[in-house]
């Protein structure tokens, strides 16, 4: 892969990247895995890569493109919609029959089958919180102070040991999963990497400020009831007490968040730039599209009993 290849090299010898990303298909792993290791630059780097790629101009040039055509993919596939306080209503509200990967783990899954789902929701959980965080110098006022109080419990309350990035660890060691940063890169489809890509394509850019914080109020809100729901699985599986101590703790600190997420950081935010309340809606209906598809690849794997995770 040229971005891979690149990497190895001395950044301020780059050439332009002669790769042609046009055609590419906005779900394909390349592409994705392409556009993780870009914005990996910007979280943690990589051990023997020189810290100057995260501006070199044809990289970024390069990941640019490969942006538009995931975020147009994703534009052409999610509705567009004005009123955040009804997006807001309409995931508060809990379906009666639900599906998705935490239904099915609920009622149906293996222990096996909970295993892969913490590999694959590991490239989160292990930077939980961080790709929200980048809009926290980008908001003023309440919005600001709220979305600070969120991030402050997502980290920790100034703990280490319970920053969720640490109890998602112990819960991976726990399960007797690799817990490094990254550990399971090589082992997760592209549906998978593009839930984390596009919170990192939201939050570094100013400009989609609103779905950031669209994106993050939807994932408070919808964290709590998924949660409980993988805290009875795992206690239908008798698992280890730290896998369900992660969830189990999503559940009651999630119910809070969602308040102050839709009424102090969304109704401030769109108080002061009314004209952010699309893109707000756009955060909430974007995230729901990417994790809609990765819960249908796990449930077409899982049904036909086939692993989830890539294993060539």
């Amino acid at each position: 892969m040229a971005v891979l290849a690149a990497l190895t090299t001395d950044p301020s010898q780059s050439t332009p990247f002669s790769v042609a990303v046009d055609g590419a298909h906005p779900y394909g792993p390349d592409l994705h895995l392409a556009l993780y290791v870009c914005y990996e630059l910007h979280y943690r780097g990589f051990a023997g890569v020189d810290g100057d790629w995260e501006w070199n101009v044809d990289l970024l040039r390069l990941r640019a493109a490969m942006e538009r055509i995931f975020l147009d993919y994703v534009r052409d596939n999610v509705e567009p919609g004005e009123d955040a306080n009804a997006e807001m209503d309409a995931l508060s509200r809990e379906p009666v029959d639900g599906s998705g990967a935490s239904y099915y783990l609920r009622d149906h899954g293996s222990w096996e089958q909970m295993r892969e789902y913490f590999a694959l929701r590991s490239l989160y959980h292990l930077k939980e919180a961080d790709p929200h965080a980048w809009a926290i110098p980008r908001l003023t006022g309440q919005a600001k102070a709220s979305f600070v109080a969120v991030e402050f419990d997502e980290y920790g309350g100034g703990r280490g040991d319970r920053v969720h990035q640490a109890l998602f660890a112990d819960l991976l060691a726990a399960a007797d999963l690799d817990s490094a940063y990254l550990g399971y890169i090589d082992h997760v489809p592209a549906e998978a990497l593009a839930t984390v890509n596009l919170m990192s394509l939201f939050g570094l850019r100013r400009s989609l400020r609103g779905a950031v914080v669209g994106h993050f109020a939807a994932t408070e809100t919808t964290s709590s009831p998924g949660s409980k729901r993988l805290v009875r699985a795992l206690e239908r599986m008798a698992a280890p007490e730290p896998c369900i101590a992660f969830y189990a703790e999503h559940v009651e600190a999630d119910a809070v968040h969602e308040q102050v997420l839709r009424h102090d950081v969304v109704g401030d935010l769109i108080a002061r730039e009314p004209e952010l309340e699309a893109d707000v809606v756009f955060g909430i209906r974007a995230g729901g599209f990417v994790e809609d598809k990765l819960s249908d690849y796990l449930l077409s794997a899982w049904e036909h009993d086939r692993t989830a995770l890539v294993t060539s």
